[in-house]
C-alpha cells in the first residue's frame, strides 16, 4: 500500500514539500482486531501542530515511517473479531493518511450509511461535529431565543456548530469569516443570518450591527482578539466556548491576553471545549444529529482532494485558510 509520510521534522506551519508518498506493507490483521479498506481521510487543522509535536501532548509521527495523522472512514477487508465482519462500514480515530488501516475492534465504529455519506462521519457526524454538538448542547446549552456568535464560520466545526444552535432554537446566528465566497457558504448552505468578512474594511461595526442587543453564546475557534472583541458584545451571564485558536496554532507563540473588564461586568462565564472529553458521548451525539443531516437539515461543504498524491497540495492549502468546508483526501 501506499501512505504519506513527513521527509524530515517540522518546526514551521507545514508545506507541500514537507511529505513525501511511499510504499509499505500493509498491515497485518491482529487478534481481535480488524484491516480497513480506507475510503476516506481527514485532513484537521490541529495536525499542524501535531506535526510538531505540539498538541495535547501527542508526539509528532516519525519522519519516513508512521503515516500522517487522520480519521478515517472505510470497509472491513478483514477481521478476527467477533464484533466485526468483512463488508463492515466503520470509521477509526487512528487511520492515518494511508491506503490501509489495522486497529483493534474496540477502536472502531460501525457506521450507517442509509442515506448518509461514509464521508459524513468525518465532518458533520466525525470529530468536527462532535466539538460542535458539545459546544452548542453540553457547555454552551444554547436556548430558545438565544443570538450566537461563531468565528470560523466556514469551517467545519463552526458550520456545524451554527445549524445545531439553529435547531435549538436559537433566534438569531452570526458568523465571521475571511472573505466573501466563505461568508457566502455561511449564509447560503449554512443557513446563518448573517456573515461577517473580517477582510472587509468596517468589519467591526457591521458585526456590532449585525448582533443587535448582543451576544448570549459565543464560539471560538480563532483568537484572543477576536474573543476579546465578543467579550464586548456578551448580554449578561453570556457564555464563551473556547475552541480552539487557530491563529496562533503555527506562530509557536501563546496567544495574547485576555481582558476581564468585559467578562466581569456582563458576569460572563468562560468554558475551554477539548473534544476528548466528549467521546464517551458519541452514540448521544449521533442519535441526536444523525436525523438532521439524512433530511438534510444539517449539511457541511467537502473541500475533497482526490487520491494521496493530492493530499499535501491540499493540505497546504488548509494551513492557509484557504479551503471551503471540511477537508478531506478521497481514496
Amino acid at each position: 500500500m501506499r501512505q504519506v509520510v513527513l521527509k524530515h521534522p517540522v518546526d514551521h506551519k507545514p508545506r507541500a514539500d514537507d511529505f513525501q508518498i511511499v510504499d509499505t506493507d500493509r498491515p497485518a490483521c491482529r487478534d481481535g482486531g480488524v484491516v480497513v479498506k480506507l475510503s476516506h481521510v481527514s485532513m484537521d487543522p490541529y495536525v499542524g501542530a501535531r506535526l510538531r509535536g505540539r498538541h495535547m501532548g501527542e508526539p509528532a509521527p516519525r519522519p519516513g515511517e508512521e503515516a500522517i495523522p487522520g480519521h478515517g472512514v472505510g470497509v472491513v477487508v478483514e477481521s478476527r473479531s467477533d464484533a466485526l465482519k468483512d463488508g463492515d462500514a466503520v470509521h477509526l480515530m487512528e487511520a492515518g493518511w494511508r491506503d490501509y488501516a489495522a486497529a483493534d475492534a474496540g477502536a472502531v465504529r460501525t457506521i450507517s450509511t442509509d442515506a448518509i455519506a461514509p464521508q459524513a462521519y468525518l465532518g458533520v457526524l466525525g470529530m468536527p461535529g462532535l466539538t460542535a454538538w458539545a459546544g452548542m448542547t453540553q457547555l454552551a446549552k444554547v436556548k430558545e431565543g438565544e443570538t450566537v456568535l461563531i468565528d470560523a464560520a466556514a469551517g467545519a466545526v463552526g458550520g456545524t456548530a451554527g445549524q445545531i444552535a439553529r435547531a435549538r432554537g436559537a433566534a438569531r446566528v452570526v458568523g465571521i469569516a475571511g472573505g466573501a465566497q466563505k461568508c457566502a457558504l455561511v449564509t447560503g448552505t449554512y443557513g446563518f443570518d448573517a456573515c461577517i468578512d473580517y477582510r472587509a474594511p468596517g468589519w467591526e461595526a457591521a458585526l456590532k450591527d449585525a448582533l443587535g442587543d448582543g451576544i448570549d453564546v459565543h464560539f471560538e475557534n480563532v483568537s484572543s482578539d477576536i474573543l476579546n472583541l465578543a467579550l464586548t458584545r456578551m448580554k449578561p451571564y453570556g457564555r464563551a466556548i473556547l475552541c480552539g485558536l487557530a491563529a496562533h496554532y503555527q506562530t509557536g507563540q501563546p496567544a495574547p491576553g485576555i481582558n476581564f473588564g468585559p467578562i466581569i461586568g456582563a458576569r460572563a462565564s468562560l468554558h475551554g471545549l477539548v473534544v476528548y472529553d466528549f467521546y464517551d458521548r458519541w452514540d448521544a451525539f449521533t442519535g441526536e444529529i444523525a436525523p438532521f443531516v439524512r433530511a438534510g437539515e444539517i449539511t457541511i461543504a467537502e473541500d475533497i482532494a482526490a487520491g494521496l498524491n493530492a493530499a499535501p497540495g491540499a493540505f497546504e492549502r488548509l494551513m492557509d485558510g484557504h479551503n471551503r468546508g471540511k477537508a478531506l483526501i478521497a481514496l
